[in-house]
């Protein structure tokens, strides 16, 4: 970068008339602070105009409930999601994407059973599918997990706002994270679904191809898959199966995991005439443990419940996936080394894909 161009990207000098008052900002910004809305991180002031182009966007009124919390007699209406959802640092055009994901959070029955006070910490994936991607420039390729681009970034920090501000869920309060998850309130990914062989997730979760749409759900772990060696796709789910098999987080005889495939596996899977059922279906039948190895970790327990308290033997063995719909199979990332990842779900998925829908 020239020094010019450092210049221009630096913009303007303090004293420069079209600046706003910096020490007036920062007094807004200590403000919000001090009332303690903030996740740790600086919040954008809103002001009646800018919640009125936030709400704006959606035909929805402004006190109508779009999530309840019965265990902590809260609710959250409209208003209050497009005032976080400004704090976060969205645009106003991001908000019917927030609504969207709030929406499929709420049909996420660990999510409102407790899963945001849980001790585990859970974080919430969000994906995202159709033209709304391209539309507000969500990033589609590299760095999927990563900084660096507004929409991924805001939206899943204005749900974590939500739940802090509308639900009053706080840490050490009623969060009660033993460790929590690093990036918590930052996982929104766009489904690559360029590079994608198989039809988006939104399909798979009842929202028609073509259509913007959002799916969430709750996460424990997260864990790379890095599998650039080998031609043989069978040499791939095997390794998929070894990492899934982990016993580190299983803690119930059953759980539902996530699959975000980098577009050379869900490739190097189509091209052997794999479907995502086919995927779902070989990794439903061998992920699992024995007995013997589950004792031998100190999860004896795992699979005693899985045999309604009677325990079968060293050689039983436990597979820990309940059925292909508690294996949802994503494509993000860019097409530069096979790298995949297994996102070990918080309960289950829904099932259920929500519609984007703008003001008409």
């Amino acid at each position: 970068m020239t020094a010019a161009s450092t210049d221009r990207a630096a913009g303007p000098g303090p004293d420069h008339p079209d600046n706003p008052d910096p020490d007036e900002a920062q007094r807004a910004i200590e403000y919000c602070y001090s009332r303690g809305w903030s996740d740790g991180l600086p919040l954008v002031p809103v002001s009646q105009p800018l919640l009125e182009q936030f709400l704006a966007t959606t035909d929805k009124d402004p006190g109508e409930v779009i999530g309840s919390l019965e265990q902590v007699g809260r609710d959250v209406d409209v208003r209050l999601a497009a005032v976080n959802a400004a704090m976060a640092g969205c645009e106003p055009e991001y908000f019917p994407v927030v609504l969207a994901a709030f929406e499929a959070l709420m049909r996420e029955r660990a999510a409102r059973g407790g899963g945001f006070q849980s001790t585990s910490g859970p974080s919430p994936l969000i994906v995202v599918n159709g033209p709304v991607r391209k539309e507000l420039g969500f990033n589609t390729a590299g760095g999927a997990f990563g900084p660096g681009f507004r929409p991924n970034a805001t939206i899943p920090r204005a749900i974590g706002l939500l739940v802090r501000n509308g639900f009053g869920i706080h840490p050490h309060v009623l969060e009660q994270a033993t460790q929590g998850l690093p990036g918590r309130w930052q996982v929104c990914i766009a489904e690559n679904e360029e590079e994608s062989p198989w039809e988006p997730l939104a399909e798979n979760g009842g929202v028609p191809g073509g259509v913007s749409a959002v799916s969430a759900t709750l996460t424990r772990t997260m864990e790379f898959v890095d599998n650039r060696h080998t031609p043989d796709h069978e040499d791939v789910l095997r390794d998929l199966r070894d990492t899934i098999s982990r016993v580190g987080s299983q803690i119930f005889p059953q759980s539902s995991v996530a699959l975000v495939l980098c577009p050379e596996h869900a490739q190097m899977f189509a091209s052997a005439g794999l479907s995502k059922q086919d995927v779902q279906n070989w990794l439903l039948e061998r992920c699992g443990r024995t007995g013997a190895e589950l004792s031998s970790m100190g999860k004896a327990e795992v699979a005693r419940k899985s045999l309604r308290g009677e325990y079968e033997g060293d050689e039983a063995f436990h597979r820990f996936l309940a059925g292909p719909a508690s294996i949802p199979v994503i494509v993000a990332g860019a097409k530069n080394a096979a790298i995949s990842m297994v996102v070990r779900i918080f309960g289950e998925w829904s099932g259920t894909s929500v519609p984007v829908v703008e003001k008409k």
